[in-house]
């Protein structure tokens, strides 16, 4: 028995590194799936995987800033799979610069895909997870959304996650309807490459974390796949702090 055995989830940034394996994931726990991104090619391989190894899935296009390509997403997992139980709110990017380097083009191109992205990703599932009688909202944050950073737009908004995760909790615990955080630390992904191999580099991170270890996309998953299933059915407006002990 799957631990998400009868649930359908939809997983934004489904096509690669964390989102595909959350939902590699949910689909080997039993739920049916709906994994969105605009990384089209990508995504239609992690359905065919996901399908091909005896789970259910379906990849759609989702551009996080469209309130339309949303609507188009919750509606695709209703149509397809009779109801939505689970939001993953995963997709993000990352730009790392201090606040007089960063342009107010770039703060705005930050800000819509981490923040505003979360926001219409909430909106848009609201209404199917009422129907359905309540469920779980996962949004990925940061560390970074915990302590200052020098990447200042990534951090800003990785925090606006975090309260609007709280501001979801208490206006919707009354429909059944729970919304918690995950903060990682420096996990193995191609969107933090870079931080691995040029400054301030993997030694770098290494010493940093009292475990010694860099985090797979697995490791996330695992506690992404604990707040979508009924395990936390008392558990909303929290944050769980995935980070091998650096912010400790």
């Amino acid at each position: 028995m799957g631990r998400l055995d009868g649930k359908v989830a939809l997983i934004s940034g489904g096509s690669k590194g964390q989102g595909a394996a959350e939902a590699k994931l949910f689909a080997q726990e039993g739920a049916k799936v709906v994994l969105a991104d605009i990384l089209d090619d990508e995504g239609k391989k992690v359905e065919a995987e996901i399908n091909e190894t005896g789970g259910a899935a379906k990849y759609v296009h989702l551009d996080v800033t469209s309130e339309d390509d949303w609507a188009t997403a919750v509606q695709e997992a209703v149509d397809s799979y009779g109801k939505l139980d689970i939001l993953v709110n995963n997709a993000g990017i990352l730009l790392r610069k201090g606040v007089e380097e960063t342009s107010a083009d770039e703060w705005d191109m930050v800000q819509n895909v981490n923040s505003k992205g979360v926001f219409l990703g909430i909106k848009a599932a609201i209404p199917a997870m009422r129907a359905a009688g309540g469920g779980s909202i996962v949004n990925i944050s940061s560390i970074a959304g915990l302590k200052g950073s020098t990447s200042t737009a990534y951090g800003a908004s990785k925090g606006l996650v975090r309260l609007l995760t709280k501001s979801t909790a208490i206006q919707y615990g009354p429909e059944s309807i729970r919304c918690n955080s995950v903060h990682p630390g420096i996990i193995e992904t191609d969107m933090t490459e870079g931080m691995l191999t040029e400054s301030p580099g993997r030694e770098h991170w290494l010493e940093r974390t009292p475990l010694g270890i860099i985090a797979t996309s697995l490791d996330v998953a695992l506690g992404v796949l604990y707040l979508a299933s009924d395990e936390s059915r008392y558990v909303t407006g929290s944050e769980l702090v995935i980070d091998g002990g650096i912010t400790a």
